[in-house]
């Protein structure tokens, strides 16, 4: 949806304690510093108004209350990839750094460019996500302890006692681990029972990583086409040419989902033999030369089309329905 030409824009540089706001009136250029708080919004609201455009980028959580509170008031919020914003400065050859400088460029950004409005998600989504992230933090921790085990198995003299504390702090994380995953699990069972049934008859996608996807697509609400979980995956192919002289390999450019990424690079094995059009890709793609990390790569792109075409469709995977399948 394109901004209205007569809309006011607000560009807004979001730290974790300050919001650096640039508007225009009567013409000029204006700068507004507030707190990032609820003081700090209705600061903003006050001098600018829910009829305006509010631009920012999407900084860590830190703009998420912003983005919620101007939403909850009626304003159109935009929340924009902070590398966007990067290059829209680098390609208009912007020069030096500050706060009040980044919420100009963000406010031109919101007055030149196309853009589409920003939503809420949805509470389960916002819910699952954390406990996503938690069992993320205690994955790492789990991996810590047992590499500190390791390690005083190594030594050639062991304290019995700092053994058993990283044992026991080993099983805790484990038990915490499987509790929070189960959950998470039944979660989205129960907001996406007939998602996650339609895809775990993939072949290579289990339930577990049909929950992980619909957390990672967000329900599949707002995506259009296959191509867009490719690359928020981080799983389109980036190619590195120049003229004569240059020829390097084409890599994935790994902006994104790296949790999915590297789940989806475990199912592409099973997927490999035990599903149907995964299995003829896999198969062409080694017979011209290319190697097999290569290939299992173009697993995880077939992965993610037939996810999106049996989720928009409604059918189960069928290995000759050709539209899901090619």
């Amino acid at each position: 949806m394109a901004t209205s030409v007569k809309q006011k824009v607000i560009g807004i540089d979001v730290s974790k304690d300050s919001l650096a706001i640039c508007h225009l009136a009567e013409e000029k250029v204006q700068h507004l510093e507030t707190e990032n708080n609820q003081t700090g919004f209705k600061q903003l609201i006050k001098q600018c108004g829910t009829e305006s455009l509010y631009v920012m980028e999407a900084t860590g959580i830190y703009y998420l209350q912003l983005a919620y509170y101007l939403h909850e008031q009626g304003a159109q919020v935009v929340v924009v990839n902070p590398v966007i914003i990067k290059r829209y400065i680098q390609m208009h050859l912007g020069k030096g750094k500050s706060d009040k400088k980044d919420a100009q460029w963000i406010r031109r950004y919101g007055e030149q460019t196309q853009v589409a409005f920003w939503q809420p998600e949805e509470q389960v989504i916002v819910e699952c996500r954390q406990l996503e992230q938690v069992i993320e933090q205690l994955i790492k921790q789990k991996t810590m302890i047992i590499n500190s085990l390791e390690a005083l198995e190594r030594q050639p003299v062991k304290s019995q006692l700092a053994a058993k504390s990283l044992k026991q702090t080993l099983m805790t994380l484990e038990k915490q681990i499987k509790q929070l995953e189960e959950q998470l699990l039944d979660n989205l069972e129960k907001a996406f029972a007939q998602e996650i049934k339609l895809l775990s008859s993939i072949p290579g996608i289990g339930r577990k990583t049909a929950g992980m996807l619909l957390l990672f697509a967000e329900g599949f609400r707002n995506v259009t086409n296959y191509r867009q979980l490719i690359a928020k995956a981080g799983l389109s192919p980036r190619e590195y040419t120049s003229g004569s002289s240059i020829r390097g390999k084409v890599r994935i450019t790994k902006m994104g989902g790296s949790l999915i990424r590297s789940k989806l690079f475990m199912c592409s094995f099973s997927a490999k033999k035990s599903n149907a059009a995964c299995k003829a890709l896999y198969e062409r793609l080694v017979a011209k030369g290319k190697n097999g990390k290569v290939a299992l790569i173009a697993v995880c792109n077939k992965l993610l089309k037939q996810a999106f075409a049996i989720v928009k469709s409604s059918i189960p995977y069928r290995p000759d329905f050709a539209n899901i399948s090619a």
